[in-house]
């Protein structure tokens, strides 16, 4: 479904009027427009399901694939995100992702991980589906269970409004196959996302 930009213009300007303001001023008068045009990017993924993007970076590479063991496990780190909180609409910003996964047959170009994330992120969201819906697209396209991923981001709803706590973050695992049941596995992917502190990470 494709995001309706007439409707978004007309509800902006209705905002702007009961916020107060006259949307026909001068700094006013292209907002329903420019907010439109921004809209339209920043939640470019909700006009696809999971599904849909599984599809659109399903190119793997199959062969000659010999990993030592079957705890060996492709990891990108640091992978630079942001979307939007569907609870208030605030940015969650300042947000990185790490996507490990233990390939059977098929591995997937790097830069797909990343293009997943950011597609992922691009609808109205939680941290934890942020996690949960890029997992399940990986499975999709390596055939894989052993998937985690892990995600630290700042929120604009609790840093800007509210509780107003400016350095707070949240930190979120996501862990399925035998990231979720091997403690070896999962204590390798802490070692590899923690940084200072030391993470208690839940199932």
């Amino acid at each position: 479904m494709a995001i309706d930009q007439d409707a978004i213009r007309k509800h902006i300007r209705g905002i702007l009027e009961a916020l107060g303001d006259d949307p026909d001023r001068e700094g006013l008068k292209d907002t329903p427009d420019r907010v439109a045009r921004m809209y339209a990017e920043v939640f470019e993924g909700m006009n696809y399901t999971n599904e849909e993007i599984a599809a659109m970076f399903n190119k793997t590479f199959s062969e000659n694939i010999e990993m030592k063991n079957d705890r060996d496990m492709v990891i990108v780190k640091d992978i630079d995100m942001f979307s939007y909180c569907e609870h208030h609409m605030a940015l969650m910003y300042d947000m990185t992702a790490t996507v490990a996964y233990i390939p059977k047959n098929k591995v997937i170009g790097l830069s797909k991980i990343a293009r997943i994330a950011d597609m992922v992120g691009k609808r109205l969201q939680l941290q934890e589906r942020i996690g949960s819906d890029i997992a399940e697209i990986l499975q999709m396209i390596v055939e894989t269970e052993d998937v985690a991923v892990v995600i630290e981001g700042t929120h604009g709803c609790m840093t800007s409004r509210g509780i107003k706590k400016s350095s707070a973050t949240t930190k979120t695992y996501t862990l399925r196959g035998r990231f979720k049941e091997d403690k070896e596995l999962k204590s390798r992917l802490v070692m590899e996302t923690t940084t200072h502190s030391t993470i208690n990470p839940q199932n």
